[in-house]
């Protein structure tokens, strides 16, 4: 399957869900490596703190206004792992399940590029 092998050698993929009636968030083992945390549940705003600082603000009211009605949504932004050294990150979901009393779910992907300059904090 050519495809797949093309895509694993040029970034790691994850999936992620995402609880609305609590605001955590479920992430694997390559989430939580990439992002420098413990694997399992997190809350938003501890994902945020790994974000570029100047994309923080709208990405949080992206994800918001995902929590409140069904929709799809994306952004791109780096992780920040340390002084000059940032990894890219693109993300990809939607929310669901908004039905009755039920508060909704996001889920989606995370795709990390392998691209070694940008890793290492250097463009």
């Amino acid at each position: 399957m050519p495809e797949s092998f093309e895509i694993s050698k040029f970034c790691a993929t994850e999936n992620w869900t995402g609880d609305l009636s609590n605001g955590l968030f479920q992430i694997g083992k390559i989430g939580s490596y990439f992002h420098g945390l413990d694997e399992g549940e997190c809350g938003l705003l501890t994902l945020l703190r790994c974000y570029e600082p100047n994309d923080r603000v709208s990405i949080l009211e992206l994800l918001e206004n995902a929590s409140s009605s069904p929709s799809s949504f994306c952004f791109s932004t780096y992780i920040i792992a340390g002084p000059g050294e940032r990894q890219p990150l693109m993300c990809v979901g939607e929310s669901t399940g908004f039905i009755e009393s039920a508060h909704g779910s996001m889920h989606g992907v995370f795709v990390f590029p392998r691209m070694v300059n940008d890793i290492v904090g250097t463009h």
